[in-house]
Order: structure tokens, then sequence, then C-alpha cells
């Protein structure tokens, strides 16, 4: 267990007892009507904290209309202008993502410093395998995990040296193996929470599999306080998959479903019935395991964890209440008949 600095994020706390999910709007910055509509399907999805790119003084505006609109915290995106996480922090935003070596002389990182500290506002340093520093990458030959934590740690020195330390820290890569053995440093090296991605994944097919087996990988070992799955898709598509991945890991409640691949001994429709119950459930909250098997050779068996279940047979399937066989039914009724189940637990 790493000793966490806890960080503040508007309503989350950011101390490893939680692990919240982020996505980014993808709406044009100067569009604040689509913008909150976006805002409030993200939040309806299920994201926890939220970041808006303002690449200029006309996108301050976004600020007080998303948070009227939802109640996530809201991180301002910016690059190189410090006067925009002045103007920022003045609007009302939650965090600033900002890097303090890319804005100029120490003056403007003292000035963005005071005014975070003094509205109580973190900063997320982020440290991209694509834009690290001429210097580190001739030092290191190239963007390796060495040279993307050098950067990130120096960046918050620069922080530190203002005596401001509610820093969160990301550093991600296409690469997932660097990706990985970046945070993996990183947490050996610093106190400060971890917001962890692969960058530039991919799309929702490529991307949700990159970022499952790092972002996965990460969670397994206990590093990582917040999570985003940059897919290039619809940012609710980014939450639906992260929502997955901690699903698959045990780091959040909810539906699982265990389904078996099917062989040469299924004689019922078992993938659209499978498909159809994870539809169904797809909003459920009841932390309960749901088993669609193929046959009753090893269905119940295989699926014994599982809370209610059913096991195909010859165009027909038995419902099964952990090793407990309920009844027998007809495969007209499976999904139906497994759902109403469901309904009583």
């Amino acid at each position: 267990m790493r000793n966490l600095h806890p960080v503040r994020v508007g309503n989350c706390l950011l101390d490893g007892k939680h692990i919240y999910i982020q996505s980014m709007l993808n709406t044009r910055s100067d569009d604040i009507a689509a913008s909150v509509a976006q805002a409030k399907a993200l939040e309806q999805a299920g994201c926890e904290i939220l970041r808006a790119a303002i690449p200029d003084m006309d996108a301050i505006a976004l600020i007080p209309a998303i948070k009227e609109a939802v109640s996530i915290p809201l991180v301002a995106d910016i690059h190189f202008d410090y006067k925009l996480a002045l103007a920022a922090a003045d609007a009302g935003i939650d965090k600033i993502r900002i890097n303090p070596g890319n804005i100029g002389a120490m003056d403007r990182v003292k000035a963005v410093a005071d005014k975070c500290r003094e509205k109580n506002i973190p900063i997320r340093i982020g440290v991209n395998s694509g834009s690290l520093e001429k210097d580190l990458l001739r030092k290191y030959g190239g963007p390796t995990p060495e040279a993307l934590v050098e950067s990130a740690l120096h960046h918050a020195s620069l922080l530190e040296q203002f005596d401001f330390h509610d820093i969160v820290i990301s550093i991600k890569s296409s690469n997932v193996q660097n990706m990985i053995a970046s945070y993996r440093l990183a947490a050996e090296q610093c106190e400060y929470p971890l917001h962890l991605g692969v960058t530039e994944a991919g799309t929702a097919r490529m991307g949700l599999i990159k970022s499952a087996a790092g972002i996965g990988s990460l969670l397994c070992d206990g590093i990582g306080e917040t999570i985003r799955v940059s897919l290039t898709a619809d940012p609710v598509k980014e939450i639906e998959a992260a929502i997955d991945i901690l699903k698959a890991i045990d780091k959040r409640g909810g539906v699982q479903l265990v389904s078996c691949p099917t062989c040469g001994r299924t004689r019922i429709d078992l993938i659209s019935a499978a498909n159809a119950v994870e539809e169904a459930l797809r909003s459920c909250e009841k932390n309960i395991k749901v088993a669609v098997m193929g046959c009753v050779v090893n269905g119940p068996g295989e699926a014994r964890e599982a809370d209610i279940g059913v096991a195909g047979g010859d165009g027909c399937a038995v419902l099964f209440k952990g090793e407990e066989i309920l009844r027998k039914i007809p495969e007209s009724e499976i999904v139906p008949a497994l759902l109403a189940e469901i309904e009583k637990l």
C-alpha cells in the first residue's frame, strides 16, 4: 500500500479508497449548449470527474454553465497560458490540468500555485510520451519510463517550491508496457495520487483492450486513484468501458455476467440470450453474479459461484440459484424467466 498524500477534487477525495472514473468533453469549446448536454450525459452514465478543454478566454464561459448543470467536479484542461488557469480558478473550476514547466517564468508558476492554494484547487500534472522535453529525450534516448517520471516529478517540484502539494500526476503513453512501467516507477518515487490512462489508445475496440491491459494491471497492483479510458468514440463509451474494467477486477459493484463461449454441446441460441441478459441488466445496481451457460453438463458446476443463472439443454434450459436447480424452462422463456428471478433477489 502506497503512502498516499490525499487530494480533494470537488466532492471527490483521492485517498486510495475509491477509484474515480473520468472522461473529457469532445464537443467544441465554443459550443456551450452541446458541452452542457454532453456533460449531463456523462454524469448520467457514471462519470465521476469531468474534464473540459479551455483553449482560450472565451472557453471560460463553459465552467459556470457546466457546473450549474452537473454535480460532478469539473477539471480545466489548460496548456501554456497561465492566465487561463487564473481565470478558470476564479470561475469556480474544481481542478486544473497544467504543466508548470510550460507556462513560462517562475512568477507565473507562483501566481497559479498561489491562486489554487487560495481557492483549494488541486493541480494535475500530465506528462505525455508524445510531448516530452527535448533534453530528456536526449538524456534517455527516447520517451522511456524513467524519462516520463523524471519529467512529471520535475513539474511537481516547480509547484513544491511555492509550498503547493495538492498535486495529481498522470504519465501517459500509447505504449501499454511503457505506461505500466512508468506508473509503477512513479508509485515508488512519489506520494501523489495517480491518474491512470493509456493515451491515444485508439477506437472503441482496440482502445478498450489496451486500456484494460494497462489500467487493469496497475489497479491490480494497488496503483491508481482515478482512471480514464481514452477512446476515439463517444465519451459515454469511455465511462461504460471504465465501469466494465473495474467490475472485471472486482473494484466496482453491480452485475457481473458469467457466460460460456459455447461448444458443440450447445443446443440453444446462447449468444443471443447472453447479449439480451447483459443489455437488460446494464443499469441494474445489484451486486450479483449472473451466469448464462450453454449446457447442463458443466453449466451449474462451472458457475456455482453465481447468485442466479441458466444452463442450456436441447431447446430448453434449467434455471438455478447457487447449486439449487429451480426449474426447467423452454428456450423462449430463458431471458424473461432469468430476469424475473433476478428481480426477486
